[in-house]
């Protein structure tokens, strides 16, 4: 019979198909090889990164062709075509015709709609063929000399691309600007354009029509002036103004941006201007202008600034040697003053956004205090500042006139010097010298204080480490004085520091002391919920891993004592055994065997480890965990529920034999009961079954459930807690789930597998592993079902859709349940109730 979820998927995709054409993709254009809109056929870069071809946009009816991100899951087109000439159908051609020209038309009419209209010589009209470059640009080559005739770059719409030119290509009398979209839904051409004019010195302005909205500033060097300095961080850009061109252009820096990490700057149907950066699954916007007040073009009149950050009631300051005529406008403070060959100078003002440039004047060939000479010579010049902040300096711009839209940047902007006569000169000097003498009191000032506080952090730390040694030492000596647990007794004491009775042996704390060197930071070996372990070495040779408990674990000396007690008596090869215990006031250490393998989590998340692990190998140590846990379950003389299984908690010995460790979070139930309640949930998210993480609900069931993760965790090499899908389940169980049902479950194996592996086991085992995360604990089976299962060949019952847990959330059938405050799978919850 036909699997009822199988059949839908089926029936799905037969729709899908017969709605949606299949896409076939193509490398060029040739005349004997055109892109038609019907067949579905896209024209892809090299590297797949861009792909050219035919798109509705929004909710439009039309059709065009346009170039948009291959590679990314939102579709961002960043040229088209035919902007205001759209399809209205799915018969449009994209072709090489007679003459050369690449052209759009119909399939029932070869007029063009639209078409590059090059000119070519009568030998080349056959020659030509289209080509999509992997920075976005669509050419047109000459198939014979492989010369470009034409590009999309010369031609851009409303997204500028890097090694895309922006400015004025002078021998072609190209002008290559953004222009917006009408809509979302409509690519025509809108109300905005971004564009570089030569006037004066080159500046790039946002205009609505013939409405200046926005100027961006002058060249800098690094970039515009009205640009943040962020920009310059993660690209390069380039500007070309000479007799041939006055262009702009940048690129990434490949060893800072991610290869995946996609840019664009683009003029939205706003009218705003956006730089966004691709960013795993969204575009991340850094730069939207223009953003506030400050940003509108003239905002404030001639001769004032714009600071937005004034304390001021008004936005507009004016200039050195102006006052306020209006709110928006300045005059000279001193009508008829002269400010030639009288004394006068130049007053800096810092993180400025340099006055429009289209009435300064450039000299590249000068210094900036040959700048300043020129513009003190010269009666009329109002102010000067930098043209090339990248040369050093070199590059002068100076003003003639009113100076008009300029504003002030918190972190960013150039200098500017504004011309003043000499009394004003003196009053900013005066000024000047007044907040220095301000700075460096305050400077002074804090140097003292830092000086004295790092003495009395020295003396400090002097008398705590004498304090700390005095009370070490009368630790130790009161030791053996001290010990609750047994009396002091030579009679009672191993050659090996122990103590024992007829339970477990106690280790003194000198013992351990001196094993584990003071709990050097070199004898660590990892960190668990409950506290650090340590390696020791004891005299007699043995090798010790030394868990010392945490003082704030919660719990009680006699607690801890009746527990380690009974996890004495667990005896079983695939349990890690407990040499002993170290209790002293408020240390309280527990003493196990110490595996030089460590944990199964370094072999089976460890490509170079994991390589090493054959499939016999895997499935030893799968059956060595079960036999571990039935033990626990079943066979002890209490029932033990571990209620933290998962890879770090499974340690190797020497031949890679399992052994279930860490015990801290374990619950001893009576031998007739399956299940309790508990109001402090503890474990790790991702093993823990949704009835006990939601509800406090545990039961040996709830172990399976982490046994079963545990066992897709071997199976695939993947962790359950990191695993990231990009399909309809982005966690490992999901995924698995999810190809389970289309019969493609054996995909997910780790790939490092040799390819002799029993695939049926495998996939049996995968069968297991999913019966043993199921949503209800009553639809799991047993360990010894497991064992039962593992060890025979016989049908087993087909699993129903698992719960799915995954940072914190948990989610049960087709709804989400958020859980505690804790997201990170691999942290342990170390709250933990009295047993």
């Amino acid at each position: 019979m036909m699997n009822p979820t199988k059949g839908n998927t089926s029936l799905i995709l037969l729709s899908l198909l017969l709605v949606c054409p299949i896409c076939t993709s193509l490398d060029t254009i040739t005349p004997d090889q055109p892109l038609k809109d019907g067949d579905g056929q896209l024209l892809l870069s090299n590297q797949k990164t861009f792909a050219l071809g035919f798109f509705r946009p929004g909710s439009s009816s039309h059709r065009y062709v346009g170039i948009w991100y291959n590679q990314i899951t939102e579709q961002t087109v960043v040229w088209v075509a035919n902007r205001d000439a759209p399809l209205n159908d799915t018969s449009g051609v994209l072709s090489i015709n007679g003459k050369g020209n690449l052209v759009l038309h119909t399939q029932n009419q070869t007029t063009p709609i639209w078409s590059t209209n090059v000119s070519f010589s009568v030998s080349s009209t056959n020659n030509s063929m289209a080509k999509l470059l992997d920075i976005g640009n669509l050419v047109l080559i000459q198939q014979d000399s492989q010369r470009v005739t034409w590009q999309s770059f010369d031609y851009p719409t409303n997204t500028l691309l890097p090694f895309m030119k922006l400015g004025l290509a002078r021998r072609t009398g190209l002008n290559r600007f953004l222009t917006s979209w009408k809509s979302k839904d409509d690519p025509g051409i809108g109300n905005y354009s971004y564009q570089i004019v030569t006037i004066g010195y080159p500046q790039a302005y946002l205009y609505m029509g013939q409405t200046i909205l926005w100027r961006a500033g002058s060249w800098t060097g690094l970039r515009w002036s009205g640009m943040p300095r962020m920009t310059s961080i993660y690209f390069n850009f380039s500007f070309v103004n000479n007799q041939d061109e006055t262009t702009i252009m940048y690129s990434t820096f490949s060893n800072l941006v991610d290869p995946k990490v996609f840019p664009k700057t683009m003029v939205d149907e706003s009218g705003i201007v956006q730089r966004s950066l691709w960013q795993e699954t969204r575009w991340v916007k850094y730069l939207s202008t223009p953003q506030e007040l400050c940003d509108n073009y003239l905002n404030c009149g001639p001769n004032s600034y714009c600071d937005p950050h004034s304390l001021v009631t008004f936005e507009c300051k004016c200039f050195p040697g102006f006052e306020p005529k209006s709110s928006r406008d300045c005059m000279k403070e001193k009508q008829g003053m002269s400010m030639c060959n009288n004394g006068e100078g130049f007053v800096k003002l810092e993180q400025m956004k340099v006055p429009d440039t289209s009435i300064a004047h450039a000299d590249m060939s000068l210094s900036m205090n040959e700048c300043k000479q020129k513009c003190l010579r010269n009666c009329s010049c109002m102010a000067y500042a930098s043209a090339n902040e990248s040369e050093g300096g070199i590059g002068c711009l100076t003003w003639q006139g009113e100076l008009v839209d300029t504003r002030k940047y918190p972190d960013q902007g150039q200098d500017l010097y504004i011309r003043v006569d000499a009394v004003v000169l003196a009053q900013y000097a005066k000024k000047n010298a007044l907040t220095q003498k301000k700075r460096m009191l305050a400077i002074l000032g804090v140097s003292i204080a830092t000086m004295f506080l790092l003495v009395a952090s020295v003396v400090f730390c002097f008398v705590m480490k004498k304090k700390k040694e005095t009370r070490h030492s009368t630790y130790l000596d009161s030791a053996d004085s001290t010990l609750p647990y047994f009396e002091d007794s030579p009679s009672r004491r191993d050659l090996n520091g122990t103590r024992r009775n007829s339970n477990l042996p106690l280790f003194d704390l000198r013992t351990i002391i001196a094993a584990t060197n003071n709990f050097s930071i070199a004898n660590k070996l990892g960190q668990g919920g409950f506290g650090p372990v340590y390696k020791g070495l004891l005299k007699n040779g043995m090798v010790i891993a030394v868990k010392r408990l945490s003082k704030c674990s919660g719990q009680g000396i006699e607690q801890f004592k009746t527990e380690v007690a009974l996890i004495a008596k667990l005896q079983h090869r695939n349990l890690v055994r407990i040499l002993g215990c170290c209790i002293h006031k408020e240390e309280k250490m527990l003493i196990y065997e110490y595996l030089p393998n460590k944990s199964l989590d370094s072999f089976i998340f460890d490509e170079t480890k994991r390589s090493c692990l054959d499939w016999g190998k895997r499935f030893q140590i799968i059956c060595g965990i079960v036999r571990g846990i039935l033990y626990l379950h079943q066979d002890s003389r209490l029932r033990i529920i571990h209620r933290d299984l998962k890879a770090s908690n499974v340690l190797l010995d020497n031949a890679l034999n399992p052994k279930i460790s860490d015990f801290g979070m374990a619950r001893i139930v009576g031998g007739d009961q399956i299940e309790a309640n508990t109001n402090c949930v503890v474990g790790t998210y991702g093993y823990m079954s949704p009835e006990y993480a939601m509800q406090g609900l545990f039961s040996i069931k709830s172990d399976v459930y982490s046994f079963g993760v545990l066992l897709l965790e071997i199976i695939t090499g993947k962790k359950n807690s990191t695993y990231h899908h990009d399909g309809p389940s982005s966690n490992l169980i999901g995924h698995i789930w999810d190809l389970w049902r289309e019969d493609n479950s054996m995909k997910m194996v780790d790939p490092l597998l040799d390819e002799a592996y029993p695939a049926n086991e495998v996939s049996r085992c995968i069968q297991i592993g999913l019966l043993c995360v199921q949503e209800h604990a009553i639809d799991r089976p047993t360990m010894s079902t497991v064992v039962f299962m593992l060890g025979n060949d016989t049908h087993l019952p087909s699993p129903k859709q698992p719960a799915f847990i995954l940072k914190g959330t948990y989610t049960i059938t087709n709804k989400s349940t958020s859980s505690a405050s804790n997201s990170v799978n691999e942290i342990t919850l170390s709250t933990i109730d009295g047993r």
